[in-house]
């Protein structure tokens, strides 16, 4: 998947840097402290896909799905240096229009702060909320990350 010529996003796992996905993620607020083990199991079991400028990993996010009717968007991110020029808005739509996404019935995702970022791409609150529920561990992963 092509955006320009110095911008591209790509679902090849093989281009994607897992290390420096991990070390941007366990500073997150949702991820807070994330083991490399986790992260790596995570990755391996989703559909990811990554931002690459100039060849350079600059975004990241990964769908959990049955590629079928239903996903979970998760864990995306632009790495603070390239913020506020669009590339997330740039990758969500990009994703979106996946083959293997576009024709899901429900995607879902969790935000404490971009929910600006996420509206124009289609995404709003839920209109029942009342029907989900959920199970929350903040604290599972260790404060010494192993």
């Amino acid at each position: 998947m092509n955006a320009s010529p110095e911008l591209r996003v790509t679902t090849d796992k093989d281009e994607l840097d897992l290390e420096r996905i991990h070390e941007l993620l366990k500073t997150t607020y949702w991820s807070e402290n994330i083991p490399l083990r986790i992260v790596e199991k995570a990755f391996a079991n989703s559909f990811a896909f990554g931002l690459l400028h100039e060849g350079k990993q600059i975004g990241f996010g990964r769908f959990v799905t049955d590629y079928a009717t239903f996903a979970y968007l998760a864990d995306v991110f632009i790495e603070e240096p390239y913020r506020g020029r669009g590339y997330a808005r740039l990758l969500i739509d990009t994703v979106l229009a996946h083959p293997d996404i576009r024709r899901l019935r429900r995607i879902l995702l969790a935000t404490a702060d971009a929910r600006g970022v996420y509206a124009p791409c289609g995404f709003g609150p839920l209109a029942k909320p009342q029907n989900f529920i959920k199970i929350n561990r903040p604290d599972i992963y260790p404060r010494n990350g192993a």
